[in-house]
């Protein structure tokens, strides 16, 4: 109403006295009225807006375009996703392949194109295609796509290629975390105890590995260290670099006093048994305490006899002190201790023992079942007794 009444008030003065306008200008003379010259001024503008708006039109209706064809990407990659997510791999690999093109994040697409291929199987050259151009594509997630086709072939079982896609990520990213988690487990399936432990100190440090995991992985690297130990000094080295947190644990103390033993140091394997077993009683170091060769064989089957009085069912005692009465010759006593292991927990460890003494006794036949009967633990059920062999074979 205001705008009105003002517009109203100024034709009025407009028409009753228009005005009048003169430029001069490098000897030109224009004259005009006021309304001519408001005129030619919005004219003027309204060009300029006009020819603005022709200028920036590509450009606007580009981006109109390209906003069209992102969000058709995207409900395409949508619905890629979904058909992988319902098990349609194949249909979601197409999807997710002709949408990567006009992706805003096509290294997205490439690697869950690459996922649909490895979940159809035998697909590993067309999985590794799309790996490929989503490299070429984005050249500086090369990280991602080598993590990712090492999980590819690791789910596959390829463990040569993983490891070698594993340590050209180590080259190009050294001390990445996942990587070198990967790295580990499979050196740790692989038993390849010296890469892993060259790795260990930097999986420490950098990758998210579970303690005791970590722990296992140093357990499984000190014993091999200490089951490879020739002599007494490479023992006694392999055995100070136990770090002392796992120095009380029963497969490395039983990789130490195995040892010790295939070193010759018989008597410094049987005190230091002694000396644990007397704080701390297992099974495994109770068994290894009837395989040493101590110096007075007498005198380890009186110490073993005298822990029965605590232990008097404990199989692994029973088979040592049957051992060292082997060793003592005590035929009958062996023999009943023996014989109560197999009642409480036959093994073919134990069988094996037996079969010996009955050998030695002079009952072949009975000694026959004895080895048929732990070879038939060994293949987890009886073995039928070979009565011949014939030339037909």
């Amino acid at each position: 109403m205001l705008v009105l009444f003002a517009s109203a008030f100024a034709a009025h003065f407009l028409v009753s006295d228009p005005g009048y306008v003169v430029i001069s200008f490098r000897g030109y003379l224009v004259e005009m009225s006021v309304p001519v010259l408001g005129l030619l001024t919005v004219t003027l503008f309204g060009t300029a807006w006009l020819i603005r708006k022709i200028i920036i039109a590509p450009r606007r209706i580009g981006e109109a375009a390209g906003r069209y064809r992102s969000a058709r990407s995207g409900q395409k990659m949508t619905r890629g996703m979904i058909e992988v997510a319902e098990g349609n791999f194949a249909r979601g690999e197409r999807m997710l392949a002709r949408a990567a093109s006009t992706s805003d994040t096509p290294l997205f697409n490439y690697l869950q194109a690459a996922r649909a291929a490895h979940l159809q199987g035998g697909r590993d050259e067309r999985r590794d295609e799309w790996l490929r151009l989503a490299y070429q594509e984005v050249p500086e997630a090369a990280n991602a796509v080598l993590l990712t086709q090492a999980e590819f072939q690791l789910d596959r079982g390829q463990h040569e290629q993983a490891l070698a896609t594993l340590r050209r990520l180590d080259e190009n990213s050294k001390d990445h975390g996942h990587a070198l988690a990967l790295m580990g487990r499979l050196y740790f399936h692989l038993e390849d105890w010296p890469s892993l432990r060259e790795i260990l100190p930097r999986i420490k440090k950098h990758a998210q590995i579970k303690p005791a995991t970590l722990a296992t992985w140093a357990i499984r690297i000190h014993r091999e260290q200490l089951d490879r130990a020739a002599d007494a000094d490479t023992i006694a080295a392999a055995w100070k670099a136990v770090p002392k947190t796992h120095k009380t644990d029963s497969s490395l103390l039983e990789a130490y006093y195995t040892g010790l033993m295939r070193a010759g140091l018989h008597e410094l394997a049987e005190k230091e048994l002694v000396s644990v077993l007397r704080s701390d009683w297992r099974g495994q170091l109770v068994r290894l305490f009837g395989l040493v060769e101590g110096a007075d064989s007498s005198k380890q089957l009186k110490r073993a006899e005298s822990w029965l009085a605590k232990h008097s069912d404990d199989p692994d005692l029973l088979l040592t002190a049957a051992r060292l009465c082997l060793r003592n010759e005590l035929w009958g006593k062996a023999r009943s201790y023996l014989e109560t292991v197999i009642s409480l927990r036959p093994s073919p460890e134990v069988y094996q023992e037996y079969g010996t003494l009955l050998n030695q006794l002079g009952e072949a036949d009975a000694a026959a079942d004895a080895y048929r009967d732990g070879l038939g633990m060994v293949a987890g059920n009886n073995l039928p007794a070979i009565t011949h062999v014939t030339n037909e074979l």
